[in-house]
């Protein structure tokens, strides 16, 4: 079996360092803490755990220069009761493990050995199974001259899990696809499989030219566009066989030429323990208009993809038309709809495709690929020229963060939100343990955002001011967009060549005033450097403006002080002449060293007639004529996230049952220098279905300026669904690691919610196993069943009639089979097709278990002495929030599972009870019973075997447990006691009456018998004496 990789929260209890909620965004740390479950782990290597077919043995230590200072750490702790909780949470499980107290003399590390079964509770296979034939390194080292482009895809619960496709050039055929446990981290350890004998067995070997042109990995299915058509694979849950399978999926009117250009979307959701309203939906699009003949050029299809149906609606006579071509198509659950696109600018939007704003053009650069992170939001996109930018999730701002120049690669999101550059022959990881979100690994030093012209400053406040960006009269148009600020500098800091930093909160588009087209409006983090007089000599005289066009002007210098030398340079083009309370001027030329042209940022505000003297006026140096002096960065993260939930994940899976509520609280924390914090709310909620809960959200600002958002979300009906709930800081930095929380809410039943009987005895699993538990009367108090036992039927306990085996046994007899109903009663369940009980493959749990479904493995079961009485039914409710009794407005119904009567139920009946109990007992044909004081009394014995459901109405579950009673030393049945007790009394009676007639008439039974007695002895007596001699 392939190692299964767990996705592991590993902490500290009761240290000062480690808070109660989970903090992100801290940026770079040195880690000291490790864990490994195969050999030792590097420093600040990420925490990974491999699940193979054995227990789980984890090692957790103190990574230090020397072992006996990782002694002398763990020995603090272990003596201070501390030791690690190890908490395996993914959508299918939650579970928390203590490590040992206990340490030996010799140990440096914890340890911990979970066994497996305790791990695989409610968990799926996820491509267990060999796509095709294994090839050696040598095979795959022989495609990468034919790899012209790459796709990658990866599973929806596990990111970890991926695919990487070759897509291959003309001169060679064939479908190549690596598969990859740990998330491409290394290249050594992703298995590659040849495909190509599977797809030709469904097209025939006469067709050539085939490759990967995309992949889609479901839930449950994997789904390859090849050159050759599109293939689906047999559910990933059930194969056929080791080797996985695929069908072919048929388009009329489409052929290779339209293949190679298709692309597949999906709109990635987990969908583990999936609800009956959850399924996936795959999308084809095909880069050409459709024909008169064709229905689409784009098709969809939900799971198991069987069935391809058109994105585009039909179209009436009359009616306005849709564009024919569609270059994406997303279906999107929450709202029933589908979402199409056309043209190639970015757009966002945050209502499910109801309205998109513009976020991003990049004009002749378009954009490629995008690509994105389940787990943090992230998004990259990657542009024609190698250009990639990030955004998240929400945000409406987004970031250059490098190129690449491999001429052949892709990217790719790993499980836990780590960027990845693939290429054909070499894997790249973005960050580490240490950096979660850090890109830099790959992308190198962040890049200049900035754009290739002089900037304009104008103060607004003493910590406010606007940037204009300069274009000159004399720009061409199609060059006018790179001289201007866009999308891409929203949120992001302008930094001096000098000194000097301002946070840009605005973008500002405009026509006027001439030569600035665009600016900004930032915020001063830390004052700009101004010129100097060694710098620029002008400054040491006085100014003097004069308007001599429409938005030009003149600026004259005054000699203040003589002898010295003052006047305008060429290298004062480009700087800004600053006058506080009046415009700025951009210096343009230079006329002569007493004169120069400049344009006013604020011609409304241009002082005339008047003299500046030197020193009150200034010169900033925001140009480039000389090598640009200011740059564009992202800012650094300014937010720090924090959960105050157990949840411990982004994007943790909630179910929220009929008639409850959960609630969600978060922290944003200010991590800023200099940046005011503005009295808004600092996080955005947006519910993906606002129909379907009842959400609301409370926030505030506390002394510190941290923001704290409490979320409540209500069950509203009795709709069932799901939504996503997106939480988005939209003034944090595209550099957080975290700036979009999105847990999914269910309004639906948990599968970690479940109703458990709690016996009147509790009994260790030692006992169970023994069979032997006693009670202070030494009544043991465990009943081992006879092997094949079938209850007794209300026709005596020679007649079973139910079809449940206990302790079922195909190798031994049936006992109590003599009569004909009871031969055509009983059937094997688990036991079934097998003949002997080891073939049962009956685990611990289903030995112990009180389900109908395992009754062929129940050995043993509770022993009671007849009769029982008044035996209280305690029922409870285990979920994820914990334990709670059974109790009203929940009713039930309790049946015996064998159909054997003898017993009854007492329950009280407030008057609320008894009008639902009039109302429901005619719907479900059952009766009704109030859970709380809910008692059993039975007056038979042997098994008894009942069954209790809740009523449904109440909540989303289908509730239902089973407990088991065996009632022993009961007294024989009627009427056998009676007709002993009879035949006891006729007995006796008869003896009395001879006894009474032979004293009536004088006779004497005793005398008579001695008297034959003797006679006899006297007959032996001759008789041996008469004997004649030999």
């Amino acid at each position: 079996m392939e190692l299964l990789l767990l996705c592991v929260i590993i902490f500290l209890l009761n240290v000062s360092d480690f808070s109660s909620a989970i903090t992100y965004n801290k940026g770079d740390m040195e880690q000291s803490f490790a864990c490994a479950s195969q050999g030792f782990p590097q420093k600040n290597e990420i925490i990974k755990l491999y699940l193979s077919s054995d227990d789980l043995k984890i090692q957790c230590f103190f990574q230090s220069e020397s072992v006996f200072t990782a002694k002398e750490f763990l020995s603090i702790f272990t003596s201070g009761g501390l030791a690690p909780s190890l908490g395996i949470i993914n959508s299918t499980y939650s579970g928390i493990f203590h490590f040992n107290l206990t340490l030996f003399s010799d140990r440096v590390y914890w340890l911990i050995n979970i066994p497996r079964e305790h791990i695989t509770k409610n968990t799926e296979p996820i491509l267990q199974w060999h796509l095709g034939s294994v090839m050696t390194k040598n095979d795959v080292r022989k495609l990468y001259p034919h790899v012209v482009d790459l796709t990658v895809t990866k599973c929806p619960c596990a990111n970890d899990v991926a695919l990487l496709g070759f897509i291959l050039n003309a001169t060679l055929d064939g479908v190549y696809i690596g598969l990859s446990f740990s998330g491409f981290w290394n290249y050594d350890n992703t298995t590659w499989y040849n495909l190509t004998d599977m797809i030709y067995s469904q097209v025939g070997e006469e067709h050539t030219e085939l490759s990967v042109v995309d992949m889609v990995l479901t839930n449950h299915f994997l789904v390859i566009l090849t050159s050759l058509g599109l293939f689906i694979s047999g559910d990933l849950r059930y194969p056929s066989s080791s080797v996985l399978t695929f069908s072919r999926a048929d388009f009329c009117g489409f052929e290779r030429v339209d293949y190679v250009k298709g692309k597949l979307w999906y709109n990635e959701r987990c969908f583990a323990n999936r609800e009956h309203f959850e399924v996936d939906y795959v999308t084809i699009t095909f880069e050409r208009n459709r024909t008169l003949s064709e229905a689409s050029s784009c098709f969809y299809s939900k799971e198991p993809f069987l069935e391809w149906l058109p994105c585009l609606p039909h179209i009436s006579k009359g009616a306005k038309t849709i564009p024919s071509t569609v270059i994406t198509f997303l279906v999107d659950q929450e709202h029933s709809s589908g979402i199409y696109l056309f043209q190639n600018q970015v757009w966002l939007s945050i209502d499910g495709g109801n309205t998109f704003d513009f976020l991003a053009d990049f004009h002749d650069d378009i954009i490629k690929n995008t690509y994105h992170s389940f787990y943090t939001s992230g998004i990259a996109f990657v542009s024609q020229s190698g250009n990639v930018y990030l955004t998240k999730a929400g945000l409406e701002q987004y970031s250059k963060i490098g190129s690449i120049s491999d001429k052949i690669f892709t990217l790719y999101y790993d499980h836990m939100g780590f960027i990845h550059k693939l290429t054909p022959d070499r894997f790249e990881a973005g960050g580490s343990l240490a950096a979660f979100g850090n890109f830099r690994g790959i992308f190198g030093q962040a890049p200049d955002m900035g754009f290739e012209t002089a900037l304009a400053p104008q103060h607004i406040t003493l910590n406010e001011m606007i940037f204009y960006a300069y274009v000159p009269a004399n720009e061409p148009k199609d060059s006018i967009h790179t001289k201007q600020f866009n999308n891409i500098h929203f949120g992001k800091e302008i930094h001096s060549r000098k000194t000097g930093t301002a946070y840009i909160r605005e973008i500002l588009q405009h026509n006027r005033p001439e030569g600035f087209l665009s600016s900004v409006i930032a915020e001063v983090i830390d004052p700009f450097g101004i010129e100097e007089a060694s710098e620029s000599s002008c400054l040491s005289s006085s100014l003097s403006i004069n308007q001599t066009g429409h938005f030009s002007y003149k600026l004259t210098l005054q000699l203040q002080t003589p002898g010295i030398i003052s006047s305008f340079q060429d290298s004062d083009i480009e700087k800004t002449v600053v006058i506080p309370g009046y415009s700025s001027f951009l210096i343009t030329s230079i006329l002569d060293d007493k004169n120069a042209l400049a344009i006013a940022t604020m011609p409304e505000r241009v002082p005339t007639n008047r003299i500046f003297p030197k020193d009150s006026w200034f010169l900033y140096n925001f140009g480039q004529k000389n090598g640009r002096t200011w740059k564009i960065h992202s800012k650094p993260c300014n937010y720090w996230f924090q959960q105050h939930d157990d949840s411990l994940s982004l994007n943790v899976l909630k179910y929220i049952d009929l008639g409850k509520s959960h609630t969600f609280k978060v922290k944003l924390i200010p991590h800023t220098k200099g940046i005011q914090i503005l009295e808004a709310p600092l996080l955005t909620v947006i519910v993906g279905s606002p129909t379907l809960l009842e959400v609301k959200a409370e926030g505030a600002f506390d002394d510190t300026d941290s923001y704290t958002l409490e979320i409540s979300a209500a069950s509203k009906g009795l709709r069932q669904g799901s939504t996503s709930l997106a939480l988005i800081a939209r003034g944090a930095s595209t550099e957080c690691f975290v700036t979009t929380m999105v847990p999914i809410l269910k309004s639906s039943c948990s599968y970690l919610k479940s109703m458990h009987h709690v016996p009147s005895t509790s009994i260790t699993l030692e006992h169970w196993i023994s069979g032997i538990h006693k009670d202070k009367q030494g009544f043991n108090q465990i009943k081992t069943l006879p092997v094949n036992y079938r209850p007794p039927s209300n026709m005596g306990i020679a007649i079973p009639l139910t079809d449940n085996f206990y302790h079922a046994d195909p190798s031994k007899p049936i006992p109590r089979n003599l009569f004909p109903k009871s031969k055509k009663s009983g059937k094997f369940k688990q036991c079934a097709n097998v003949s002997t009980r080891e073939e049962c493959n009956c685990t611990q749990d289903q030995k112990l278990s009180h389900a109908v479904a395992f009754s062929d493995c129940r050995e043993k079961v509770p022993r009671f002495k007849f009769p029982v009485t008044q035996y209280p039914i305690s029922l409870e409710i285990h979920s994820e929030d914990g334990r709670i009794p059974l109790e009203s407005p929940y009713l039930v119904t309790v049946t015996e599972v064998n159909e054997r009567r003898n017993w009854k139920l007492k329950h009280t009946v407030p008057e609320t009870v008894s009008k639902l109990k009039f109302y429901l007992e005619p719907i479900l044909h059952a009766q009704v019973y109030n859970p709380s004081g809910l008692n059993l009394s039975i007056k038979g014995s042997e098994l008894f075997h009942f069954r209790v459901s809740v009523v449904p109405g109440v909540t989303f579950c289908n509730l239902v447990e089973e407990f088991q009673i065996y009632v022993d030393e009961a007294p024989l049945p009627f009427p056998g006691h009676t007709l002993i007790a009879v035949a006891a009394a006729v007995m006796l009676g008869g003896l009395i009456f001879i006894t009474f007639m032979f004293q009536l008439r004088n006779i004497h039974p005793w005398n008579v018998f001695r008297r034959l007695f003797r006679r006899n002895k006297v007959n032996f007596s001759n008789f041996n004496a008469n004997q004649p001699t030999h």
